[in-house]
């Protein structure tokens, strides 16, 4: 199983939180980062976002279908993420589109098996690949990608 953790591009300032829209350097964070992911994705990627404005414009940029889950909005556990993904007892690729500190989190206890505050900067993704189902020893970090890192 892979699993990818996208974290949404630069969002605007201000409350409500989950109507923050991305500011036009995020909407050219998001565009880049959509190419390079629609590159490497397998055609039959599951897509899962967080119902965020701003996570919402990050995952439309990706140009595929995806679906909106309530349980990965700002505030969720690294757990929930896993939980969406079924991880680790899936079998396809999935992409989750999310928030700090949660993908952080997330991505901590993939690695590490316990949660701890990892930073990921807007608009990267940090894929994981598991060789064996259900063995967290044959975890791995496939890549991390930076929107400022995609050739255009």
């Amino acid at each position: 199983m892979d699993l990818i953790l996208w974290r949404h591009a630069e969002a605007e300032p201000g409350l409500p939180d989950l109507e923050r829209a991305l500011t036009v350097k995020g909407q050219k964070q998001a565009r880049r980062m959509g190419e390079w992911l629609a590159s490497q994705l397998p055609e039959n990627c599951r897509i899962l976002v967080s119902p965020a404005l701003r996570t919402l414009q990050t995952a439309e940029a990706l140009g595929r279908k995806f679906k909106l889950m309530p349980e990965l909005a700002p505030g969720a556990e690294a757990e929930d993420i896993l939980k969406a993904a079924n991880w680790p007892g899936g079998k396809e690729t999935v992409l989750i589109v999310g928030h700090q500190p949660t993908l952080g989190q997330a991505a901590a206890l993939l690695l590490t098996g316990e949660e701890q505050e990892w930073e990921m900067r807007k608009a990267s993704a940090w894929w994981f690949s598991q060789h064996e189902p259900g063995d967290p020893i044959s975890v791995y970090l496939k890549a991390v990608m930076a929107h400022d890192l995609v050739v255009k």
